[in-house]
C-alpha cells in the first residue's frame, strides 16, 4: 500500500505543480466498491479511492462525469485531480472536502441547483460519451434517439440479462422489456446530465454548508431518474423536493413511472449483494406488469 500512496503523492505533485509529501494517511469511508482514504501533507489533504488495477477504467469515467458536472457550474461536485494505475491498485485522487450537517435550507438549495444541473447539462440523444459503471456493474451508454429503447433496452434488460446470469428467477424478461418500452412509448423528455446513483450516500452538505453531490454513474437521460433514486432509500428531506418544484416543476405523471425507473437500482442491488433485492425487484415487475 505504501508504494501506491507514494507514486499517487508524486502524480498529485506533478498535476498540481506544488510538492506534496504524505505526512498522515488514514482509512475513510469509500463505499461499498472502492477503498477511500485521506492523504495529509505539506498543508494539502486529498480523498483518494483504491481498486484493483484493472478498475481504470471506471475512475476515468467518474473524472469525466465530475467535470462534465462542474463544468455546468451549477452544483458542486468534488474536483478530480488526477487518476491511474500503480503497480497495485488503479486510483482516483480528488480535492478533500469537508462535511457537515445540512439545514433545510442547504436541501433546498440543493433541490434548486439539481434542476438547474438537469436544465442546463443537456445533449441532442439519450446516453453518455463512454461506458462506465453503477457501482461496479458496467453500465452501457451507447447513444439512442428514443427514451424508451434506452430504458428498456440498455438499463432494464441489461440488467435483467444480467441478473438471469447471476441464478436470479426472472423468467419474463423479454416480456418486461416490452412493457417498459410499452410504458414509455409517449415519453420524450429532454435528455439531461443526470447524477444516475443518487440516492443519500452519495448527497451531502459542506461544514460550510454548501450542497455536493459526488460518486455519480453519468449520463445524458431523464431527470427524473436523480428524483426517482432519492425517494427508494429513506427519502431526501422535503425541503430538497420543494426547491426543485420552484426551478422546474416536475411532469404531473413523474409518479408513474418512478418504480419503473428505480427497478433498475433495484435489480442492479440485486446483481451487486443479492438477497432480499430479488424479492423486491419481483414485487414491481409484477406492478408493472
Amino acid at each position: 500500500m505504501r508504494n501506491s500512496f507514494e507514486a499517487i503523492a508524486a502524480q498529485i505533485a506533478t498535476t498540481t505543480g506544488h510538492p506534496f509529501a504524505i505526512e498522515q494517511q488514514r482509512s475513510v469511508g469509500g463505499g461499498c466498491i472502492n477503498q477511500g482514504y485521506c492523504l495529509q501533507g505539506d498543508g494539502q489533504q486529498y480523498f483518494v479511492k483504491l481498486n484493483q488495477p484493472n478498475q481504470t477504467a471506471m475512475f476515468a469515467a467518474e473524472a469525466l462525469a465530475l467535470q462534465q458536472m462542474g463544468a455546468t457550474a451549477t452544483i458542486r461536485v468534488p474536483t478530480p485531480i488526477c487518476w491511474g494505475e500503480t503497480q497495485n491498485h488503479s486510483y482516483i485522487a480528488l480535492e478533500w472536502i469537508d462535511l457537515g450537517g445540512g439545514s433545510n435550507d442547504a436541501w433546498r438549495k440543493m433541490g434548486q441547483q439539481l434542476a438547474q444541473l438537469h436544465r442546463l447539462g443537456t445533449a441532442d440523444q439519450f446516453g453518455w460519451d463512454r461506458q462506465n459503471t453503477i457501482g461496479s456493474t458496467p453500465q452501457i451508454n451507447d447513444w439512442q434517439d428514443h427514451w424508451a429503447t434506452f430504458w428498456a433496452e440498455t438499463r432494464i434488460g441489461y440488467q435483467l440479462r444480467l441478473a438471469q446470469r447471476k441464478g436470479g428467477d426472472f423468467p419474463e424478461t423479454q416480456q418486461v422489456i416490452n412493457r417498459v418500452r410499452h410504458l414509455l412509448r409517449d415519453h420524450q423528455p429532454q435528455p439531461s446530465l443526470v447524477h444516475g446513483d443518487l440516492w443519500s450516500g452519495n448527497a451531502a452538505v459542506t461544514a460550510a454548508g454548501e450542497p455536493i453531490i459526488f460518486d455519480p454513474a453519468a449520463y445524458y437521460g431523464d431527470r427524473e431518474v436523480d428524483i426517482a433514486m432519492t425517494e427508494l432509500f429513506g427519502g431526501f428531506p422535503g425541503s430538497f423536493y420543494q426547491g426543485y418544484n420552484e426551478v422546474w416543476p416536475l411532469d404531473s405523471r413523474y409518479g408513474d413511472r418512478r418504480d419503473l425507473y428505480n427497478l433498475y437500482h433495484v435489480l442492479n442491488h440485486f446483481n451487486l449483494f443479492g438477497g432480499g433485492y430479488g424479492s423486491q425487484a419481483k414485487r414491481i415487475i409484477q406492478q408493472l406488469l
